[in-house]
């Protein structure tokens, strides 16, 4: 295997990086000599195992992998991390900056018993899963963190365009993180950075499992795709690795279908 980020002393930021496909991109870009620095928020009742898989990614890659558990969506949890990746070495630059924030609202218009959305609830929503990537993006670069040729990964969904009950607040969110994406895309140019989302087919992952009804999603996604299969969250981290490729650089701005053929049907 080709280890072509070894020895550069650059860095993989993960935000969400303890289970579905922010663990995923961390195994695999770990395995292409990036270093990471993995944000997540848990339990305590799962810190061993998550830890756990960081330690052994680590040991089977040989990198440097920090990690914090913290909610990377406040300002001064923000600053402690940003400012220990700046601690690691005066040459140490952020490759990629992978936001895969999973924390919203998952609530119904009309219920007749359960708690139905509110603004307020798209607030929040909008703030953790899409506002926060620019707030990030914004910090790191103040601090001129990132490396000459940066690449910024974001995760949007085919709800970003499809109406699926309870997702209204998340797909909100969706739409605003592949806008803010493209201006990112626009106006950090200059500085050699890219930046794109990823629009992955519906994947089986812990947030997913959260959304109601998901079985009937699930179900159709397993049915319908013409490859026969879900898409998985190690295909999403192939693409998310094709993208700090030499070769992907000059592609920023876009939104990727990493789905297998399923946005065919």
């Amino acid at each position: 295997m080709v280890k072509e980020f070894t020895n550069k002393n650059e860095w993989a930021l993960i935000l969400g990086a303890s289970s579905g496909m922010g663990l995923a991109t961390a195994r695999k870009l770990a395995q292409h000599g990036l270093n990471l620095c993995l944000v997540y928020r848990t339990r305590k009742l799962d810190l061993e195992s998550i830890e756990s898989d960081f330690q052994k990614i680590k040991n089977d890659n040989g990198v440097q992998v920090i990690h914090f558990n913290l909610d990377a969506t406040r300002p001064e949890k923000r600053e402690e991390v940003i400012s220990a990746l700046g601690f690691q070495s005066e040459y140490s630059r952020i490759k990629v900056l992978v936001h895969s924030i999973a924390k919203g609202n998952l609530k119904p218009m009309v219920s007749a018993d359960r708690p139905t959305l509110k603004n307020d609830d798209f607030h929040l929503t909008l703030e953790n899963m899409a506002f926060s990537l620019y707030d990030w993006v914004q910090a790191i670069f103040k601090k001129n963190l990132f490396a000459k040729d940066a690449r910024i990964i974001s995760f949007t969904s085919m709800g970003n365009r499809r109406a699926w009950e309870n997702y209204a607040a998340v797909s909100a969110a969706k739409v605003a993180l592949e806008a803010i994406t493209r201006n990112i895309a626009l106006e950090f140019a200059a500085f050699g950075i890219k930046a794109n989302c990823i629009e992955a087919g519906i994947t089986d992952t812990d947030s997913f499992r959260m959304i109601p009804g998901h079985e009937k999603l699930k179900e159709f996604a397993s049915s319908q795709n013409p490859s026969g299969r879900m898409t998985s969250p190690e295909d999403v981290a192939n693409v998310v690795y094709l993208l700090c490729k030499e070769e992907a650089k000059w592609i920023t701005g876009t939104i990727i279908p990493v789905n297998g053929g399923e946005h065919l049907r």
